[in-house]
């Protein structure tokens, strides 16, 4: 009996505080784990993302953290974790090179949540793409082109290449050219069309609206009609002062040449 006793006793003064280590180790981290879960899920919500997805990432963040604390607790215990710590490391090689466009795909999304350069509703520009974003996924996002299409770009390719966010700033500037006779008075023109983009209510006062000579091209003169509007605004403004242009344009004989007439009149940059 005291041999039992003497071994229990040698046992515990070996192992004891090893063990109560390991299980510290295992109750703190287990504790930080849930705590980053739950500030994770926090930061994913925020941005919107569908549960779904943040359950996924959620999870996969859990999972990881207590990957490390069961390692740590092990190693606390005298257990060797170095070959259980390779195996893991080529799993996660193999599952990488396995799962590579996924992988970037995942960081991608990842990015986009973190930096925000995007949000559901946003008209952007990007990856070959344009569109209102619908849906921001953890792999991909869904876009809705202007004639209802619906467009999904992988996430990878989107925070891969420039971004063209048009809805990110409340205002925006108008880029039209009208070009005009070489024949026609410039000052009159450019008078004519100040006062047309001024009548719409649209138009802001400040920043100023400007009219000016853009370009002595082969058959016309070139002016460039910038007025500034809202950004929700923007595509009405255009269409209506275009038009109004033309039609004023015609009432004081100002020509627009052809063959030029049915083109000239555009706008430099998309998007809206």
């Amino acid at each position: 009996m005291e041999n039992v006793i003497d071994t229990v006793r040698e046992w515990l003064t070996q192992y004891g505080p090893n063990v109560v280590g390991a299980l510290l180790i295992l109750l703190i981290g287990w504790l930080l784990a849930k705590l980053v879960r739950a500030i994770v899920r926090k930061m994913l919500q925020r941005a919107r993302l569908a549960e779904a997805a943040v359950s996924f990432v959620t999870s996969l963040t859990y999972v990881a953290l207590m990957t490390f604390v069961v390692i740590a607790a092990l190693a606390r215990l005298g257990i060797q974790t170095a070959s259980f710590i390779a195996v893991l490391a080529a799993a996660g090689l193999a599952i990488g090179l396995a799962l590579q466009g996924a992988l970037a795909n995942f960081a991608g999304g990842f990015l986009i949540v973190i930096f925000h350069p995007i949000k559901v509703g946003d008209y952007i520009e990007g990856a070959g793409m344009s569109g209102t974003v619908e849906a921001i996924e953890i792999f991909t996002t869904t876009l809705r082109s202007p004639d209802n299409k619906e467009i999904i770009v992988p996430n990878a390719k989107l925070t891969g290449d420039n971004i063209v966010n048009y809805s990110a700033k409340d205002v925006r500037r108008l880029d039209l050219v009208v070009g005009i006779s070489y024949g026609d008075d410039i000052q009159k023109a450019r008078d004519i069309a100040l006062e047309v983009i001024r009548a719409d209510e649209r138009v802001l006062e400040e920043p100023a609206p400007a009219v000016v000579v853009l370009e002595l091209a082969d058959s016309s003169v070139d002016l460039g009609v910038r007025p500034w509007v809202k950004t929700a605004d923007y595509w009405d403004a255009r269409f209506a002062v275009t038009q109004a242009i033309k039609q004023r344009f015609d009432a004081e004989n100002i020509t627009i040449p052809f063959p030029q007439q049915d083109v000239h009149i555009y706008q430099e940059t998309a998007g809206g």
